[in-house]
Parts: structure tokens; sequence; C-alpha cells
């Protein structure tokens, strides 16, 4: 089926949101199409968030048509969804440059726009941010709006649900949109996820019962409060959905409404954003809405390859990913070992599992997104005899830095860390790149890090970290890697490394995606060795008192120079108390915004061309051009 896109002469006419409140209510579901259209356009080129952006047209049309940002503050969790925001702020010619280097963030900066009200990336904030904004309001005689755009999905974090905790004790003014569309980037689960599915309200009660009890109040306070006792007793009885999570925390609720209907959203919005105290406006939406194919499968629409916005038609990659990998490895381990047990905090797609959770439906937990419970379930389960292996990205692990230190090393826990889109991550930008694990895991005691330069490597250190006590570690980056036939365990001895290239003049010490750039850069040049340096806790202290004899050692990692793998090279060599000139490379303390992965270790300097110029440094005769 080929979907037919017309012009855009209603979006041609706004330039920001002053423009838009121009238009008349009929004009706007017109102009959401266009948006929608818009968006695809953009998308069509690849590597962006479509479905979820498409879902979210509406509530931000009605958003920007009732509120006057960038006075009034608009959030939006995790910020993925909010194309539309940026196209009606006045970013729509630099939309093409999404995610590209220069270019606009994939999500909300505050730094990119006035009206961005916070830097996201990460789910569950927006509404702690939101409490925040509206203190500092009250705290400062203001009298601008706050609106809070939270999906279901980032509803199952315990962040989220705190916030809202105190949002309803704390009584202030804002807006709650709750994008209701069952989904994150899988489904929702979860408990929180099921009563969505069955809430329903009485809209009468609601509009009525406002003007009843001041009405009764002006004859009887005392009457007033038992009527109100007696209504929410009947009101339960008759109605048991109407005892909702959000009433119980002090926070009105409208809704479950129509999130496709902008005219109807622009009309409540009208009359809620001024209530005092907070509200929740419940917005039932569909992720994809207005591409037949994007609604019919939205986890692959969720950021797909490069397609025709026309047909939908896209080539599949034939690449065979570090997350295919891992995911092959560990569903192959557990059919051979029963104690197996896979968490993971509500990415199943990207970390490989899909197969899996179909062959391995009892022994996988997918938590939803909070990664906090993913590792402290983890460690119940290591309580009990199982292996659990939880499944997260670097960035999401820093969220449950304590649960990993308190829940699991402490008592030397055996739980496997198979750390996804460790190192930079590319057009995600800082608040995804996995730069930090290498130095936050060092400091815990007890935990045994590894970094495979291939699958088979992968499969060992699972299979060592599977058979052995205490807690693991094991990073892999983002992108592709050789494929390995089924059945390939090699053996591994945790914690000694493998010499790759002989040489005695300077010695490169790289892991990981590091290694692929050490290789390279010690290619033809004699003298120069290449560790695979695989095991970064401990280290292969005997190996590196074997280094230390050579003239220098460059440590490569895709990690920050902080507290990393270099660190810990020369941590060692002092208390070894050798001397040898290091060379530490690394990513430079400070926040790498989005580029390819290769322009960013260009720029961060732990490339080949980098590499080969430090040796250049350290009196090696190399030609510079790699």
């Amino acid at each position: 089926m080929i979907r037919q896109v017309g012009g855009t002469p209603l979006l041609d006419t706004v330039a920001g949101p002053g423009d838009l409140k121009r238009l008349s209510r009929e004009q706007l579901p017109a102009l959401t199409q266009e948006l929608r259209d818009e968006i695809v356009r953009v998308c069509s080129q690849g590597g962006l968030h479509l479905a979820s952006s498409l879902g979210a047209v509406d509530v931000i049309t009605a958003l920007h048509y009732v509120l006057d940002s960038p006075r009034d503050r608009i959030l939006f969790d995790v910020g993925h969804q909010a194309y539309a925001h940026k196209i009606l702020t006045g970013r729509r010619n630099e939309m093409p440059t999404l995610k590209k280097e220069g270019g606009l963030s994939g999500f909300t900066k505050v730094s990119e726009s006035e009206h961005d009200a916070i830097t996201v990336g990460h789910a569950s904030t927006s509404l702690a941010n939101a409490l925040g904004m509206a203190l500092a309001r009250d705290a400062l005689g203001k009298d601008f709006r706050v609106a809070a755009v939270i999906g279901d999905g980032s509803l199952t974090g315990g962040m989220a649900l705190a916030a809202l905790n105190t949002i309803g004790d704390m009584g202030r003014k804002m807006l709650i949109v709750l994008n209701d569309n069952e989904m994150s980037i899988s489904e929702n689960v979860g408990a929180i996820n099921k009563f969505m599915r069955g809430l329903q309200v009485q809209k009468w009660f609601q509009e009525g019962e406002g003007a009843g009890k001041k009405a009764v109040e002006a004859v009887s306070k005392p009457l007033a409060d038992f009527m109100s006792r007696a209504k929410n007793s009947t009101r339960h009885f008759f109605d048991p959905a109407s005892v909702n999570p959000f009433a119980a925390m002090g926070v009105r609720y409208v809704g479950p409404v129509d999130g496709h209907n902008v005219q109807e959203l622009v009309w409540l919005m009208e009359r809620l954003v001024d209530l005092d105290g907070p509200t929740i406006l419940h917005v039932v939406t569909r992720k994809g809405k207005g591409l037949s194919y994007a609604e019919a499968d939205p986890i692959y629409w969720h950021g797909p390859a490069k397609f025709d916005p026309a047909t939908g038609e896209y080539v599949p990659s034939s690449a065979y990913s570090w997350s295919a990998a891992f995911g092959d490895a560990v569903t192959e381990w557990a059919a051979q070992d029963p104690r197996t047990f896979v968490v993971t905090p509500a990415m199943r797609e990207g970390s490989g599992l899909v197969e899996f959770s179909r062959v391995h439906p009892h022994r996988y937990l997918d938590v939803g997104i909070a990664e906090e419970v993913a590792v402290t379930a983890a460690a119940g389960m290591a309580l009990q005899g199982l292996r659990p292996v939880v499944a997260i990205y670097s960035t999401f692990l820093q969220r449950a830095y304590d649960q990993v230190l308190h829940d699991v090393a402490i008592e030397n826990l055996g739980v496997t860390f198979c750390i996804d889109r460790a190192g930079i991550v590319g057009a995600d930008g800082s608040t995804h790149n996995g730069v930090f694990d290498l130095s936050y895991l060092r400091s815990i005691p007890g935990v045994r890090i590894g970094l495979p330069k291939d699958a088979a490597e992968l499969r060992g250190m699972l299979k060592y970290a599977q058979t052995h006590p205490g807690p693991f570690a094991i990073r892999y980056p983002r992108g592709n890697t050789a494929r390995v036939p089924a059945g390939t365990w090699p053996d591994l001895e945790w914690g000694r490394w493998e010499r790759l290239r002989e040489g005695g003049d300077v010695v490169i010490l790289a892991g990981g995606k590091a290694l692929d750039y050490a290789l390279k850069a010690a290619e033809d040049l004699p003298g120069v060795g290449v560790v695979n340096a695989r095991f970064v806790k401990p280290l292969d202290t005997a190996m590196l008192r074997e280094l230390a004899q050579a003239r220098a050692l460059i440590t490569v990692e895709d990690n920050t120079v902080v507290g990393g793998f270099g660190s810990a090279v020369l941590e060692a060599l002092s208390g070894m108390n050798l001397r040898p000139t290091v060379r530490v490379l690394g990513i430079p303390d400070e926040f790498q915004d989005h580029a390819t992965v290769e322009s960013v270790h260009a720029r961060a300097g732990i490339d080949a061309q980098a590499i080969r110029t430090v040796l250049a440094e350290l009196g090696i005769d190399v030609p510079i051009e790699v």
C-alpha cells in the first residue's frame, strides 16, 4: 500500500508557539497530520525515534496551543517522543541534523533551546524535575505553569512513583500528562500496567463533586466531610477501578481520554492547567499513530533503519550485533544450566533477549524501567541458589550502583552483569554513552570485570562467570562482531591477558573495542607489542610486571580516563614499585556529544590515528597516516 503525503501549508506558517496559537482549533487536526508527515520524512533516513514521536503529536500540539512556552515549562520524560515539540519551537529546518554531529539532540536539551525545560535521555525523571520547578516558582513568587509528559512505561520506574508521592503531599499546581500507549520500547509489564488497562473514570462524578462539596460546606463543614466519606464509599462500591493510586497520593485524576483528539485535549488542558494542586490527565495514545506499518509493529518502528516512507520498505541488516551474540550465548547456556535466570529492565529487544524470552519464558524477568529492582531481584535469586544474569545497558546500570554494591557485592553473590552499549554509543550522545562503568565497578570490592574481544571470548567469560562464585561484569560495545558456531565455549582463566603481537619497545594494552584500534595502530611497526588486556579486574599483574620492562606502555580504553583501566594499571605499577613510562588514552573527563562512534573516538584521542601519534611522540618511527 502506497502512503499518500500532501504538502504542509499550515505547518509552513508555524515558526514558533506564537504562530501555532494563531491557528483556529478547527485547523489543529490538519496541522497534526502535517506534523506526522514531517516526522516520517525526517525519520525515514534511519536511526531516529519514529513510533513514539508519532504517538505524542496531538498531546504536544495541545500543550503548546494552551501553554506559553518558554515562559511556561513543558517537560518530557526521556525526551525521545518530543520531535513535534522541536518542530513547533523553531527547529524544523534543523530536524534533518537530528543525532548528527553538530546537529540537534535526539532528546530535549537545555543548552539547545530555551523551550527545552530539562536535559534528558533516561526515564522517570520528569516528575521530580517538575516538582522542583513548581517549588522554585512558588518560593520565588512567580506564576508560570508547569506541565510534564510521562509515558506509562516510565511510570514503572520507582523514581517516578516516589516523585508522584511527594507531588501529592506538597500539593503544588502542575499538570501531568500521562501518555498511555502500553509501551516503553518493549510492551510494558507489571501491576501498574495491568491497572492502567482497567482504569475507568466517571466523568459526571468528577465534574459535579467539586461544586457539590462547596455548596454543602457553606451550610455545614461536618456535614460536607460526612458526605465526602459517604460519596467515596459509594463510589468504591459501584466503581472499584476508581480506587486509583493517583487519588491515594493526593493527585487529581482526569481520564482516560482520547490522546489523538487534539481539540478535546485543548479543551481539557485549558480547564485543568490552572487548577490548584497537581492534576493528572490520562491520555490513551498509539505508538506509530497515523502510519499503518508503525502502528502494526511499534517495537521495530521505535527506532527503525532507513526506510521508504511511502511503503515502509527497508533493508534488514545482516550484521551480527554484540547484543545478538550475547542473546545467543545466554539462551544456549541456559539450556544446559537450569540455574540460569535472565533479568532485564525493559530492554528485551535491545539486549538481544527475544529468543531467550521465548525459549525460557519461566526463567526470564522484565521488571520494566526499574534498574534497581532488576539488580536486587537478581540478588534475591542468587541468595536462593540461582545464577541470575542481569542484561543491561551501561548507561542504565549507573542507576543501580548502590544495589550492585549493597545488595550483591557485600555478600559476594553470584550475579553476572552483561553490560551492553559499553563505551561511546554515538548518536544518542551524552545521556547514553557507557563510559563510566569500568570506573564505578572497579570501585566495588569483589566485582570482576571482563572485556571480550569477540563473541567467542564473550562466551568463555559467560561460562566462567556462571560457574564460579561472586559477581562478574562482562562489558561489550554497541556494534557488530563475527558470529561463532553454537557450542563454542572456550576455557578462559579470569584475570589472564593475551599477547596478540610481540614487541618489547612500546606495548599497547587494550581491551574490547579499543583493542581493534590498538591492532590497527601497531600494523607493520616492529618493536610495538599489543596485549589483549581483556580483564580489568583483576589485572594480570604477572604479565604486567613483565611488560613493565618495555620502554613505554600505552593503555587504551573506551571509558573515562578517570578511575578506569589506565588508572588501574598505574595503581598496580605503583604497588609493584615499577616506574615505566605510561601514556593513558581514554575518554576525556567531559561529556561527549552525539556523533558517530568513530568521530567521537577520534575526537577523544583513542582511535588508531591517535595511538600512532602517541607512538611517534614516544620515538617510534611511524607514518602518522593509517
